[in-house]
């Protein structure tokens, strides 16, 4: 039996893998277009690799895909987080949870997890091609043809892993085998502020704010980054993704509501305050901070309002002192536009699921021809959800179930 994989990325090789375990003699190749193999496995996590995320429960894991839920439910019974890391933990690289519950190798980089897949490889037989890229399929009584640019390989079997693609067109060899694409848009990126002077205080991060895209029902809470730019940090990049289509349409210029405590009312930041009151009434504003935000961010908030720093706490007129409690629980900014970093970022959009298999990742359309990976419409939020897909779809289509 012979199987080709199109696609030498996270997916790609997974499924190689896969299909090794369950078809020991099946004859593997994988297609890579590019000369580099595991590109975001190596730069993932800021080069450690968040391998996945430490969420047990498939009905649990599966709410964290803002596109393929439903879908992912199903396939996670089959293999998941628990299964990655006894995976991983069989090939002699183990993972550790960090305290916002992302899985990374012991070692922390992500160089571990590319030789164990190097390993994997070799130790399997998997034939590896790469600078491949694939023209088109076709679909014969005998298997799947596999057009590159100067040959043709003839396969009983094909598995898609290409990834996902920013622009419609990227999946035209898909659409021409009969399968529809959904649209692909970001799914992961930051917010410019370009008319914003928050931006001066870029490198500072609000460790715990709730951030609303106004207009909406869309909010997210997680630490914030201020950049150069605008805002990035956990909580913007998974608002983005939640609010990807929502955000296109509205052609990435809409405001946002910062409550940087994450309090909910103000009768709780009146309270706080008063419950601290003899501790900091005689102290200066600027110095006497009872909400333990970064200095440089109180400093800000403060000059946002016309509050003097240097007037001690007993001086703050009831009005200024309920213009602060609004700029800490309601702080408005102007969004116009979008940063995304081509390498590391998902898209959401690609094959359309109601036209995939679950129980198989095997196409309804096309007989023989099966999908793994990001190459599919699903995405997750930022955390290792997206890695984890990739396992799990790759882990399944590698069974070639028909």
């Amino acid at each position: 039996m012979k199987v080709g994989i199109i696609g030498g990325g996270a997916a790609g090789l997974f499924a190689s893998f896969s299909v090794k375990e369950h078809h020991p003699d099946a004859q593997v190749t994988v297609f890579e277009k590019s000369d580099k193999l595991l590109s975001k496995v190596k730069i993932s996590g800021g080069g450690r690799c968040n391998v996945t995320h430490a969420c047990f429960k498939s009905n649990q894991l599966s709410k964290f895909y803002p596109r393929g839920e439903k879908f992912l439910k199903k396939a996670f019974n089959v293999f998941n987080t628990k299964d990655t890391v006894e995976w991983f933990r069989d090939r002699g690289v183990e993972l550790h949870t960090e305290s916002d519950n992302r899985m990374f190798p012991v070692t922390n980089d992500s160089q571990t997890i590319i030789d164990c897949f190097m390993r994997e490889a070799k130790m399997k037989g998997v034939e590896i091609v790469k600078k491949a890229p694939v023209v088109s399929l076709v679909n014969t009584n005998h298997g799947v043809e596999l057009v590159l640019k100067n040959s043709v390989c003839q396969f009983d079997y094909v598995i898609i892993a290409s990834g996902g693609s920013p622009k419609l067109r990227g999946f035209d060899w898909l659409t021409k085998l009969g399968h529809s694409i959904v649209n692909p848009l970001p799914s992961l990126f930051t917010f410019n502020m370009p008319n914003e002077s928050v931006t001066s205080l870029m490198g500072l991060v609000v460790a715990n704010a709730t951030v609303r895209i106004q207009a909406s029902k869309l909010s997210y809470s997680g630490p914030v980054l201020i950049t150069h730019w605008g805002m990035s940090g956990p909580a913007i990049l998974k608002l983005s993704a939640w609010g990807a289509r929502y955000l296109h349409d509205q052609n990435y210029q809409f405001k946002i509501q910062v409550n940087w405590l994450s309090i909910k009312s103000e009768v709780e930041v009146l309270n706080l305050l008063l419950a601290k009151d003899s501790s900091i009434r005689k102290k200066k504003i600027c110095n006497a901070n009872p909400f333990g935000l970064p200095n440089r961010m109180w400093v800000y908030l403060l000059s946002k309002v016309d509050i003097d720093g240097d007037l001690p706490w007993f001086e703050l007129p009831k009005k200024k002192m309920n213009r602060l409690i609004n700029v800490l629980l309601n702080d408005v900014y102007s969004v116009s536009g979008k940063t995304t970093f081509k390498e590391e970022f998902v898209t959401s959009g690609g094959v359309d699921l109601k036209e995939v298999e679950v129980s198989s990742m095997q196409s309804k359309v096309c007989k023989n021809i099966y999908f793994a990976g990001e190459v599919l419409n699903i995405d997750g939020i930022t955390g290792g959800f997206n890695f984890q897909s990739a396992w799990t779809t790759a882990y399944i289509a590698g069974k070639l179930n028909p």
